[in-house]
């Protein structure tokens, strides 16, 4: 099966190549012979010969809610954080019709991507930092996994009741948790392809997720990667062992791990087309749940 009609961050490739020229434009570089990146969430561009990845924010993404990653992000570097640098000037960068682009630094990588185990030391040093003096929003798993739920045509009636029922239970469990580690600033979704090789270390990116909340949820969300994903278990207990907390021992665990399987899932059945390659893949996670098979591998989506 293929995606009837393919779509990049929201748009059709055009459409966000024009958004891309606009800001382009505005900030004295040259489109010509971008190369998409990447375009499952936003639409990534490289341009090559600037040494720059430009990112076209999913369409309707609110300017604001760029503004606010590009702040938290100019704080980060402020620091001395490893983070993906953001170009120096305004931005982000506005462009027709409301559309957001930023642009930064770009890092040649090689063929495999960042281990588990670089993960550790920069999620751990983000997660100890004083709270920034700006607002940063609470983790919303449960509101965002309603919201897509919401959103979602491409399910049948008993995939949809099954995922409601498994939110409502998650929710309540959710409610009496108590947490080892102190509340943090969040990554969001760290995992080996929001990360990038640099000097030998690994430098954290895509900001767009960012929340203060209890670090666990970035630990566990590093342990899904690492078991669903094809990377194994080694994989995750070096993470484990280097950062120094091992989310999988907590009693909270089997709550956190269902509650960012299902945001992983609803997400993605919530941009899915009939007759996708995307929504196979929804229905094979789904399928899995049901059968209460965790170990089940899954397809990057």
């Amino acid at each position: 099966m293929t995606t009837p009609t393919a779509t990049v961050g929201g748009f059709t490739e055009p459409a966000a190549r024009a958004v891309l020229a606009a800001a382009c434009r505005r900030s004295g570089l040259d489109p010509a012979g971008a190369e998409l990146l990447r375009g499952r969430t936003h639409a990534v561009f490289l341009l090559r010969a600037a040494g720059v990845v430009a990112k076209v924010a999913r369409a309707g993404t609110p300017y604001a809610e760029v503004r606010r990653t590009v702040r938290l992000v100019r704080w980060l570097q402020a620091r001395g954080f490893p983070t993906v640098q953001l170009l120096p000037g305004t931005q982000p960068v506005p462009a027709a019709g409301g559309h957001a682009v930023t642009f930064w630094e770009y890092l040649p990588q090689p063929e495999h991507p960042v281990p588990a185990a670089l993960l550790a030391r920069p999620l751990r040093s983000l997660h100890r930092l004083p709270a920034p003096p700006f607002g940063v929003r609470p983790p919303d798993t449960v509101g965002a996994i309603g919201r897509s739920l919401a959103a979602t045509s491409v399910l049948r009636p008993a995939e949809s009741t099954f995922l409601h029922g498994r939110l409502a239970d998650l929710a309540g469990r959710l409610a009496s948790l108590s947490y080892p580690l102190p509340p943090g600033l969040l990554q969001g979704d760290p995992q080996h392809r929001n990360a990038l090789h640099h000097a030998g270390a690994a430098v954290l990116c895509d900001w767009d997720t960012v929340c203060f909340g209890p670090p666990e949820l970035d630990c566990v969300t590093v342990e899904i990667h690492c078991r669903r994903f094809g990377h194994g278990s080694g994989h995750y207990r070096e993470f484990a062992e280097r950062y120094g907390f091992d989310v999988t021992a907590w009693s909270g665990y089997p709550v956190l791990r269902d509650l960012r399987e299902l945001r992983m899932i609803t997400t993605n059945a919530k941009r899915a087309a009939p007759g996708s390659d995307a929504l196979a893949e929804v229905r094979h996670r789904i399928d899995g749940l049901r059968r209460g098979r965790s170990e089940t591998a899954w397809n990057i989506l």
